[in-house]
Formats: C-alpha cells, sequence, structure tokens
C-alpha cells in the first residue's frame, strides 16, 4: 500500500545485529509475526506455548503416563508440567471472584459439604477452577470433566491435577475423547458420586444410562444451562427422574448476569479473537432473543452493526421489536447477512439449505450451549473442502469457490475462542456452590424427585455477595415501610412470580 512515502531502509551496524534480526519470524520462514499474534490470542496460554511442541501435541493424553507432585496418576491432561502457568491463572481469576472466595472462607469452618463426592461437568477453565477449589475446601471431594471439547484451558486443568483434583479433559479432545473423560470421570473403584454439577446434562445423561443404580444414590443434580435443564424437565415429566434437581440456569442470578451481560461482553471477544471483523455496518441475523440473545444484539448494535431477529415467542419478538430490532424469518434475510449467530438452545436452526445460500465471507457461529443449533455434519460432504485457517476458525469451500466462515465448528463460540469475564462467573458458580450445598444438606421431605428453582433468598444473597465489589450501599427498609408492603425486612424482596 502506497501512503505517498518511502520507509527508511534499516542499517545493521555489524553481520551480528544483522543476524539476530533475521531471528524474528517472516512470512518467508517460520508462522508470520501477524499468525504468531493470531494463533495466541484465539489458544489458550498452554496452548499457545505448546504450539512448537509438536510431539506433545501429536500425542493423545490418553496414550501418555503422568504423576503429579504427590504421585498420583487419577487424571487425563495434556501436560502436568503447565500446572505452575495454571496456579497463575486461577490466582488471578481469584483477584475478580472475591464474593465465591468470601462464602469459602465463612463456610470452610462448618465443611458443609463434608462427605459430598462431586462428580462434575463443566468448562474447565481458570473461573471454574476457583469453584472446584471452593467445593474441595468446604469439604467435597470431587471429580471433574470437560462439557465442552475445546474450552478446555490446558495449564488449569494441569493445576487442579497438580493440587489433588482428578481432572479428565483437555483442549481438542475427539467425540470418543468426551465419552471417555466423563466414563472415567463416572467409574472409579471404591468412590461413588452423591452429587452431579452439570453444564448441558451430558453427564447425568451418561450416569442415567450407563450406571442407573449410581444415579438413584445421587443425593442432587445442579444443572446450569437451558440444554441439561431441559432434559431433566423430560426426565422428570417421564417419571424416570428418581433425585431432586435443582435448575440454576433460570435463577435469577444466572439468567441476567452470566446469559445476559457475560455474552453481552464476550460474543465480541470471540468474534474479535478469531476473524479481526469489523462490526460497524455489517448485517447480522441473532437467530433467538432470549437473555444470551438479547446480550449479543446489545452489544453488536451498539457497535453500528445492522441487527434483526428471529424469534417462535410472540413475547420475545415483541421486546425485540420494542429494542428496535425487525424480526425476520432466517430464510427471508439469509442471502443478505455478513454474520449469523444462533441463541436458540434447540436444534437444526441453521440448516444446509441455509448455508448453501448465504453469501461468500459470511460468519456462521453459536452462543448456545450445545452443538446442534448448526447443522454441522451436512457440511461434511465430498463437494465441500473444508480449510483451517486459523485454531477454531475454518472456511468451508464451495464447489463455485464460495467461502463460509465456520467458528468453533458450530460449537459455544466464546468459551471455545476465547474467554469471559470472571467477575460474571463469579455470580454463576456461587450460586452453584449455594444449590450443591442446599440440596446436600437438606431433609430428605425437602426436595422430592422433580427439578425446583433456586430459593429466592438464595438469588437475593448471591447478589449481596457481589455488591462491595462496586461500593454499592442498599437501602433499608423501615419497620412501617416493611409492614406496608408485607415484606421482611431482610428479604425475599420479590415474590416468586417477579420478573426481573
Amino acid at each position: 500500500m502506497n501512503h505517498g512515502y518511502d520507509f527508511p531502509r534499516i542499517q545493521f551496524a555489524n553481520q551480528e545485529e544483522k543476524q539476530e534480526f533475521s531471528k524474528f519470524p517472516t512470512k518467508t520462514g517460520r508462522r508470520s509475526l501477524s499468525r504468531s499474534i493470531s494463533q495466541s490470542s484465539t489458544d489458550s496460554y498452554s496452548s499457545a506455548a505448546s504450539y512448537t511442541d509438536s510431539s506433545d501435541d501429536e500425542t493423545s493424553p490418553r496414550e501418555k503416563s503422568q504423576v503429579n507432585s504427590k504421585g498420583s496418576s487419577d487424571f487425563c491432561i495434556k501436560n502436568i508440567k503447565q500446572a505452575e502457568f495454571g496456579r497463575r491463572e486461577i490466582e488471578i481469576a481469584e483477584q475478580d471472584m472475591s464474593a465465591l472466595i468470601s462464602l469459602r472462607k465463612r463456610a470452610q469452618g462448618e465443611k458443609p459439604l463434608a462427605g459430598a463426592k462431586v462428580v462434575g461437568c463443566t468448562h474447565i477453565t481458570a473461573q471454574t477452577a476457583v469453584l472446584i477449589e471452593t467445593l474441595v475446601a468446604l469439604g467435597a471431594q470431587c471429580r471433574w470433566t470437560a462439557c465442552n471439547i475445546y474450552s478446555t484451558q490446558n495449564e488449569v486443568a494441569a493445576a487442579l491435577a497438580e493440587s489433588g483434583v482428578s481432572v479428565f479433559a483437555w483442549k481438542g479432545e475427539s467425540e470418543d475423547d468426551f465419552w471417555w473423560c466423563i466414563d472415567r470421570c463416572v467409574n472409579m473403584e471404591g468412590w461413588q458420586a452423591n452429587m452431579i454439577l452439570d453444564d448441558g446434562g451430558d453427564l447425568t445423561h451418561w450416569v442415567y444410562k450407563k450406571y442407573p443404580s449410581v444415579f438413584k444414590k445421587v443425593r442432587g443434580i445442579v444443572e446450569e444451562s437451558v440444554t441439561g435443564v431441559h432434559r431433566l424437565y423430560q426426565l422428570s415429566k417421564a417419571g424416570k427422574l428418581c433425585v431432586p434437581a435443582m435448575n440454576v440456569n433460570d435463577s435469577v442470578t444466572k439468567q441476567k448476569f452470566d446469559n445476559l451481560y457475560c455474552c453481552r461482553e464476550s460474543i465480541l471477544d470471540g468474534l474479535k479473537r478469531t476473524t479481526d471483523v469489523m462490526f460497524g455496518g455489517k448485517q447480522v441475523v441473532v437467530c433467538g432473543y432470549g437473555e444470551v440473545g438479547k446480550g449479543c444484539c446489545s452489544a453488536l448494535k451498539a457497535l453500528g452493526a445492522i441487527v434483526c431477529v428471529t424469534e417462535i415467542d410472540p413475547i420475545c419478538a415483541l421486546q425485540a421489536c420494542m429494542d428496535g430490532f425487525r424480526v425476520v424469518k432466517l430464510n427471508e434475510v439469509v442471502r443478505q447477512m455478513d454474520m449469523v449467530i444462533t441463541c436458540t438452545g434447540n436444534k437444526n436452526v441453521v440448516t444446509r439449505e441455509h448455508l448453501d445460500r448465504m453469501k461468500n465471507g459470511c460468519i456462521v457461529c453459536n452462543m448456545g450451549h450445545s452443538n446442534t443449533e448448526i447443522d454441522v455434519a451436512s457440511l461434511r460432504t465430498p463437494e465441500l473442502t473444508w480449510e483451517r485457517v486459523r485454531s477454531q476458525v475454518d472456511h468451508v469451500i464451495w464447489p463455485d469457490g464460495k467461502r463460509v466462515i465456520l467458528l468453533a465448528e458450530g460449537r459455544l463460540l466464546n468459551l471455545s475462542c476465547s474467554t469471559v469475564p470472571s467477575f460474571v462467573l463469579s455470580i454463576t458458580a456461587t450460586t452453584q456452590a449455594l444449590a450443591l450445598i442446599e440440596l446436600y444438606n437438606a431433609p430428605e421431605s425437602r426436595y422430592k424427585q422433580d427439578v425446583y428453582l433456586l430459593p429466592k433468598k438464595m438469588d437475593e444473597y448471591v447478589a449481596s455477595l457481589h455488591l462491595p465489589n462496586f461500593d454499592a450501599h442498599l437501602t433499608e427498609l423501615s419497620d412501617e415501610q416493611a409492614k406496608y408492603m408485607g415484606l421482611n425486612k431482610n428479604g425475599p424482596f420479590k415474590p416468586n412470580y417477579y420478573r426481573y
């Protein structure tokens, strides 16, 4: 590109200085500098650090024999040597998760989870590591696996394994690895889970199908995703749910903060890291206007994107209209779109027919939990060519040369391709911890074999723990005001049917 001036030629004082300069990556040598930046921005620290170690990358963790410093080998991760890096990341996350740390300090003397054997299946990141270590501090024994094959931070998994937590997960697992890890987590001689913490329902489904005797003895299930909650309600409706379950996803503190505010920030982070796209003026369709869809639309609109929405629910559709978004059918607009983003939790929202009609360069990604929203399987046909251009970025090329940019193979964009804010995950993690404590310690008569929402009082408690971060000061009701409103001065302040 000619800017109207010439750059000066670099002069070297001697041959040694010239050789030193030549060590930097060039387009004709190793990876270009821009490629290095792109790679490191989309991978976790550990993945970037081990990028040049091809021998390590080629060896499946299932084929490795690793032990931590205590001599334990009850884990399967990428590389235990990355534990120190992972510990630093966990310590950084703790700084912005003060409410969860506060709960840990308040309750660790009582050990409310003493005797609890928790098997967990969540994203394994620095933030969830803070949750896992909080559960351990509260007395629980934990075995953990990943709910997404791309979201595991390898160095964090190493730090957890080094601390004594049995972790079975690594970034880039195959489908077979994914189910193998879940089975290794559950199937341990001399150890039987009595609590399940799930994200997506895969762990619950596996225990229910493969280990029914274990499932019947579980004291409670805590589920945090739309997909997983839907599967629990299906089991309950069929009369097959033989343990109480807590629906954390629909708690106010999860839905409004993790789903809305977290996705409002992380959608942009994930798209920028993977595509370097400019949002201003782009035509974007967001499929679904629930809390996740609302967060995505708000962020994209703020940066100048022209956003429209698809919806099946007339209430959500009316909300989208009142927020200034046009509500359309996907097949009406798909030819004009620069980006298609799914946020429904459903299946086959974007079909092969839609993909065939997209224009060249259209970016397709998913912000829902499951990888079922985009029909990726339909793209694995002989006439289409797949080209991996970056970590988690594939160009799917049609015979006429058209390219569709598919992110994370249709899996959850923000946790597969970027990170999410520690503070908002502190809210969700605190809610999960309290739900586990409640189900584990509740008398048998309190919860039946059904799906429950978190008690309103607990939702308010989680919110109150996070207010000191903002130096926020709550107004207190007078006795007269409390009597007039029919409230307890200490809450709960809203009825269960209240919509925040």
